[in-house]
């Protein structure tokens, strides 16, 4: 991976993994059972999950985990646990993701097992930058575009921006933040390697149709 300490997934194989890749959010999902959603979304073409519950309680988010593990597992589809290392340890997540203000990356990264991958999210050219020294799998650039499921983020990165860290970060790009079928498109060429996904699927009239949609542009670029 040219990082000591990171995953021992290869990043071609890591690549793959995330092209299309679902956060769950579940104010967003209409009063749909998240497991039903995120089961049509596979179905359709999602390649990865990530869990991210804020409001949780611990135990609600480790039964969550679990059971979207053993949806998951059968299908060779990566669960991600946003931010709680100890949820993904618990219910052996394939990886972890962490923002700003989580726990460091270094700290995180002696408490997982070597297996696990890890993402982080960067706002900033510094954190870019950083992104350089530190075990990190790959790099989640937020926002990409200004988004109304997350009003705590940083200035939008635009394309133009994320053009900017495609030439500083050899990592996959994971894209964030306002992303739906009609830019999604734009923001594969202006380099991301993979789509990360909110409501454009979580709110979906057609959860499985929204996902088959943007694997097909995905698959064309």
């Amino acid at each position: 991976m040219g990082h000591s300490g990171s995953s021992p997934w290869s990043r071609e194989r890591l690549h793959d993994a995330l092209r299309l890749y679902l956060v769950t959010d579940q104010p967003s999902l209409r009063g749909r059972s998240l497991l039903d959603v995120v089961q049509a979304a596979v179905k359709g073409g999602v390649t990865c999950v990530q869990l991210r519950e804020k409001n949780a309680s611990s135990r609600d988010f480790y039964a969550l985990a679990i059971a979207l593990m053993d949806l998951l597992r059968p299908l060779n589809v990566p669960l991600i646990i946003n931010d709680r290392i100890d949820i993904a340890l618990a219910c052996g997540a394939q990886g972890v993701h962490l923002g700003q203000s989580d726990l460091p990356v270094a700290a995180a990264r002696k408490l997982l097992p070597a297996e696990v991958f890890i993402g982080w999210s960067v706002e900033t050219e510094l954190e870019v930058t950083q992104s350089a020294s530190l075990p990190v799998d790959y790099l989640g650039v937020s926002p990409v575009f200004a988004t109304p499921t997350k009003t705590d983020t940083a200035t939008p990165w635009g394309l133009s921006g994320l053009q900017q860290v495609r030439t500083q970060s050899p990592l996959p790009l994971v894209a964030i933040g306002g992303i739906h079928l009609h830019n999604a498109a734009e923001v594969l060429r202006a380099g991301a390697d993979s789509l990360a996904v909110v409501s454009a699927i979580c709110s979906a009239d057609d959860p499985l149709a929204a996902s088959q949609q943007l694997r097909d542009v995905i698959d064309a670029n």
